[in-house]
């Protein structure tokens, strides 16, 4: 197989992807083999690649295919996660586009819609991550709501509901008014804003009076039920049994006193609106007063509020301040800062409403939960996060699982004529249900109403681990028992509890075991200046831009040299540069080795006899540390140290100890070993760059069909001599310094040199790779150096090299007696320094101590100028 002159990844990538898949590499079915499962965090069908994917998709690929070349039985299963709300925001956003309103459509013919945009859309993402190299099984691809989730969804539901766990009820949930639906308390993001304080009269029934009540939400006054104030604040006692009138509104509500109110928060006077604030809602509970729901929907004033119907809530907020003021109700205003909560899906502020909604109760099921994270049964890398999912799932509140909204699994709820429900799997199996529970045998299908509802997206999510093998239809089946629990799961630390610890709960409900062993939480992509990526910003680079530029192997290496596990990423294109610059580097060495020519029958040398042994050790050194790091998902680290491996000793050190000399063969012996190593270096590249690696290791050598790299095993450690590399670092430090003369002295590498040994303390072992690589005629031991000669140490042992003939000795002392005269005047202004005696007393003991070891190296630099200076004169 000829090897092209420079790597261009556009002729490599999708040629080895396709061989990969046509070879069924990345399929997986149950055998004798270890599995290891890791599933996908299915993306939103509305998605496209961006910078959190590359990531997160990355490091999984490296796990997996580390796996298989581990000789396990790898799975990774990918999908896609319907999105119920931010599908549905597509789906009416185009239809609204053809001048089609949903409100104008059944439920049915919406629903066509919808699957028509999935087909579509959905799975754009799935291809893009094929460009990434993931070697995900195709195969096995799922959709939280296909034939087979869905099923799962429903029994799920059904058999919680028939536990006891799932309710239905009137609870105050949180409200989208855009997306129209409930939203769980983990789908709120709450945000510091900057609001106003507005200090309102409520003026006391049959009297001149008034009392000040604050709130940030004057348009709620229009719900108001009572005004609360401490039993115990004395302020406030002669209001024991008095009314007040609403502002503007007048409305008389009564006074209710109770401990709830904070007497130092505000004026001491809080306003209930029981329709409008969970608190609120509480104390209207206790004091059974009216509930006054004053907003439609969509956020707009209801007629139930009597006033400003029809407009939108922010509108109302100014226009009802200014109202107050005209009407003398405004006692002042101040500057507020508070926090809102936000829908996650639609960045729309929420609304507490009194919603009929259905719950989970999750007191009970997140328990085995919260033990297996904080037993370590199952483990978090970074560990920090324990924490924080210790601190929610000690706090955890029931779940509102339903949504008003059409696209999703629908709530298999059917609703009897005389009022109740039944559950059940379809409208076929409810009829019976309905009839024995309504005693009418005359009950028809027709005559039972579905849940207009559909489930939390999540609600089929957090049983992805599972549903994937079918493990909720057929409980025992020969994949879920094969397959589960899954190994190692990737996903970011936002969604730990939408989707880690409900797996986690769902795992242990459903199956009595986790449902994953490791949870690796990668960081947040930000830019080089730290900011989060968004499109608003404009700071979020095209993932697939970058892997035309640089290559998928490029940017996946840039991406993990920047991805310690749970730290955020700062993101830059340079990374990517380097990622391209190191398949560089491995092209070039390859084509530097396969471009010599081979002969049988000249011996080895004894200085590639002593690189092999060495490379060898290093090699095993290496092996051995990245096991150690990838068992403790370390995967960044893993990465520099093969990446040092071979740029910094197989490509600076070994290549340059054993290759021929210029149109010279090398030996069939030093070959095979060479041939070997770049073997063992691409395997253990592979995981992390498998495009070039397979391109490279099937020009290795001759390759029959249906071999390939990523299904050969990795290199196992063997022994390492650690006297051997340390005696290796002693040489290379030797080279180095010889090197330094030749720069320093402008000396070619060409011309050969001598070196003398000046006193004890030098191994001979390793002359033979000094003398090949520093270019020597000799290596002798001297009593003392020749005159003239360049001298250096390698820890306590002095060398000297003889440069006579090679420079021009005038020219030398001329830049030798520059350098002694700025070194003694250097000196001299850190004597100065130091003999200021205020410096000396004032100047911290570090700053000191570091004059004093500037003088000293100046002293010994001019000293052994003045020697080598007058040997020159001699």
């Amino acid at each position: 197989m000829s090897i092209a002159s420079k790597y261009d990844p556009t002729e490599v990538e999708e040629k080895w992807y396709q061989y990969w898949q046509t070879n069924g590499f990345f399929h997986s079915v149950p055998d004798e083999r270890e599995p290891y499962t890791v599933v996908i965090p299915p993306p939103n069908v509305t998605g496209v690649l961006h910078m959190g994917h590359m990531l997160n998709n990355t490091i999984q690929d490296i796990l997996v295919r580390r796996a298989r070349m581990l000789g396990k039985n790898a799975c990774w299963v990918p999908g896609t996660d319907h999105a119920s709300i931010a599908t549905e925001a597509k789906v009416v956003a185009k239809l609204a586009a053809e001048g089609i309103k949903k409100t104008d459509l059944s439920r049915e013919e919406f629903l066509k819609h919808a699957w028509i945009w999935k087909e579509k859309h959905g799975g754009i993402i799935l291809e893009q991550l094929k460009k990434l190299g993931a070697s995900c099984d195709w195969d096995r691809t799922a959709f939280t709501m296909d034939e087979e989730r869905s099923e799962s969804v429903l029994r799920v539901f059904i058999d919680l509901y028939n536990k006891g766990l799932i309710y239905r009820g009137v609870r105050m949930v949180n409200w989208d008014p855009q997306a129209l639906t409930a939203l769980s308390d983990e789908e709120v993001i709450y945000k510091e804003e900057h609001s106003k304080l507005f200090y309102l009269r409520y003026k006391i029934e049959g009297d001149d009076k008034y009392i000040v009540v604050a709130t940030t939400r004057p348009e709620t006054i229009l719900g108001d039920s009572a005004v609360c104030v401490n039993p115990n604040d004395p302020r406030y006692s002669w209001l024991k049994g008095k009314k007040v009138i609403i502002p503007l509104v007048n409305r008389a509500i009564p006074i209710i006193m109770d401990e709830y109110v904070d007497i130092e928060f505000g004026t001491g006077c809080l306003k209930v609106t029981p329709a409008h604030d969970i608190n609120d809602y509480m104390l209207g509970e206790k004091y059974n007063l009216e509930t006054i729901d004053i907003f439609e929907d969509n956020g707009t004033i209801s007629s139930r509020a009597g006033m400003y119907v029809g407009k939108d809530r922010f509108e109302v907020r100014k226009q009802i301040a200014i109202d107050l003021e005209a009407a003398g109700l405004m006692e002042k205003t101040e500057a507020y800062e508070n926090k809102v909560g936000y829908s996650e899906r639609t960045n729309v502020v929420i609304e507490p409403k009194l919603s009929m909604q259905w719950f989970l109760n999750m007191k009970e099921i997140s328990k085995p939960a919260l033990d297996a994270v904080m037993n370590d049964d199952i483990k978090f890398y970074p560990a920090k996060f324990k924490n924080t999912y210790r601190h929610w799932m000690e706090n955890v509140k029931d779940w509102c699982i339903s949504r008003q909204l059409w696209w999703g699994h629908r709530i298999p709820a059917y609703y009897l004529p005389q009022g109740g429900y039944v559950v059940a799997m379809t409208a076929e199996e409810a009829l019976p249900l309905a009839r024995e529970k309504s005693g009418d045998v005359n009950l028809q299908i027709s005559d039972l109403r579905q849940d207009e509802d559909c489930l939390d997206t999540w609600f089929s999510s957090w049983l992805w681990p599972i549903s994937l093998f079918n493990g909720i239809n057929s409980p025992e089946n020969k994949e879920i028992d094969y397959y589960y629990p899954t190994s190692d799961l990737v996903t970011g630390p936002d969604i730990i509890f939408f989707w880690v610890a409900r797996m986690i709960m769902a795992g242990y409900e459903f199956k009595k075991e986790m449902p994953f062993k490791n949870v690796y939480f990668t960081g947040i992509v930000r830019d080089k200046l730290g900011r989060k990526m968004s499109k608003s910003l404009g700071n979020s680079p095209d993932p697939l831009d970058l892997i035309s530029r640089f290559g998928a192997d490029g940017v996946r290496m840039g991406m993990m040299l920047s991805a310690p596990a749970g730290n955020d990423i700062l993101f830059d294109e340079t990374l990517c540069e380097q990622g391209r610059n190191f398949n560089n580097k491995i092209w070039n060495a390859f084509r530097l080795v396969k471009g010599w020519e081979i002969d049988n029958t000249i011996d080895q040398p004894e200085s590639s006899a002593v690189a092999i042994s060495w490379f060898e050790s290093m090699l095993n050194k290496t092996i051995s540390e990245m096991d150690d790091l990838f068992d403790k998902y370390r995967i960044s680290e893993a990465l520099m140290t093969v990446y040092k491996l071979f740029w910094d000793e197989f490509s600076s050190w070994y290549l340059e100890i054993i290759k021929p000399g210029y149109q010279q063969p090398i030996d069939a012996k030093t070959y095979q070993q060479t041939i070997a190593f770049f073997d063992a270096l691409l395997r253990m590249l592979h995981p992390f760059m498998p495009f070039i690696t397979e391109e490279l290791w099937q020009a290795l050598e001759s390759r029959k069909e249906g071999e390939s790299i990523m299904v050969g095993l990795l290199p196992k450690a063997g022994a390492t001599n650690e006297r051997l590399i340390s005696d290796i670092e002693v040489t290379k430090e030797v080279i180095a310094a010889i090197r330094s003369i030749r720069l320093e002295k402008n000396i070619p590498n060409k011309e050969e040199l001598k070196l003398q040994i000046l006193g004890e303390g030098h191994t001979k072992n390793y002359d033979s790779v000094i003398t090949k690589v520093a270019n020597l005629s000799a290596i002798t031991e001297s009593a003392e150096k020749t005159p003239g000669a360049s001298s250096f140490l390698v820890g306590t042992t002095e060398y000297a090299v003889p440069v006579d003939n090679y420079i021009d000795v005038e020219a030398e002392l001329k830049k030798q007696q520059e350098e002694l005269t700025y070194l003694i005047g250097f000196r001299d202004s850190v004597l100065k320094k130091l003999s200021i005696e205020s410096f000396v007393a004032k100047a911290p003991a570090k700053v000191i101590e570091m004059e004093r070891k500037k003088l000293a190296d100046a002293e010994s630099k001019i000293n052994s100028l003045r020697e080598s200076i007058a040997l020159m004169k001699y």
